[in-house]
């Protein structure tokens, strides 16, 4: 006689291809799987407040790429802190150039005058992105202290971002949108638009019968022509 199963072997069973199968729709359903991604480090002067993990990468607007890390670095020969930033692009993003995709081969890009700066991707919430183009009139500065991922250019950050983005009157901003909508939402219910618009279905119904009216009228003077000269009176209906 064969022995009884264990309940729980088969509890444990099931749920663990359960979590393979979740894992598999995620990791397959999501492409990343057979996404070839290749890792750069930029540096910027100042402050990268604003920016986060996760942010987007883009190329005059295309997004090309994620921001996969910030961190701090202590420069002992210039006694400064460094704060280098890895984003992650993805290969084959910008056809035709596949070098910036290649590890070792973004030197002919950066003699191009690829350079990477901030810019504003939220003035809302003030989040920050990353944001590549060519500035061949711009030098490409290279800082090569963390040599584990090759180094893009960065131009310097504008104080002019951070200074829009604290002078906006976001609480302001809020207020006027909150009265706006309150506002709409008046208006809309309002008895005076609902009999407006009772009062213009009205008025359409009786353009329509006006309209109407003269079709025949027209039609009737087209086959009786002599009704005008005899002073005939027009018969009224179709």
């Amino acid at each position: 006689m064969s022995r009884k199963a264990n309940k729980t072997v088969i509890g444990l069973f099931v749920v663990g291809a359960l979590v393979l199968l979740v894992i598999g729709i995620v990791v397959f359903g999501s492409g990343t799987l057979f996404k070839r991604t290749n890792k750069f480090v930029l540096y910027f002067d100042g402050s990268v407040k604003g920016l986060s993990v996760g942010a987007p990468v883009t190329f005059r607007g295309v997004n090309i790429g994620t921001v996969k890390d910030i961190s701090l670095i202590y420069d002992s020969k210039a006694g400064t802190i460094m704060l280098p930033v890895i984003v992650e692009i993805e290969h084959g993003r910008i056809k035709g150039a596949p070098s910036f995709g290649e590890l070792g081969g973004d030197k002919k890009m950066i003699a191009l005058g690829l350079r990477g700066k901030l810019e504003v991707q939220s003035f809302l919430t003030g989040q920050l992105m990353i944001s590549f183009d060519f500035y061949p009139d711009r030098p490409a500065e290279l800082r090569g202290i963390q040599k584990q991922y090759p180094e893009l250019p960065t131009l310097a950050t504008s104080p002019d971002i951070f200074e829009l983005m604290n002078g906006l009157p976001i609480k302001e901003i809020a207020k006027n949108l909150e009265a706006a909508v309150k506002g709409i939402n008046k208006l809309v219910n309002s008895n005076d638009l609902q009999r407006s618009i009772y009062e213009l279905q009205d008025t359409l119904q009786e353009t329509k019968q006006t309209m109407r009216s003269l079709r025949l009228l027209t039609e009737y003077l087209e086959q009786h022509p002599e009704a005008i000269l005899k002073g005939k009176p027009v018969i009224k209906g179709e």
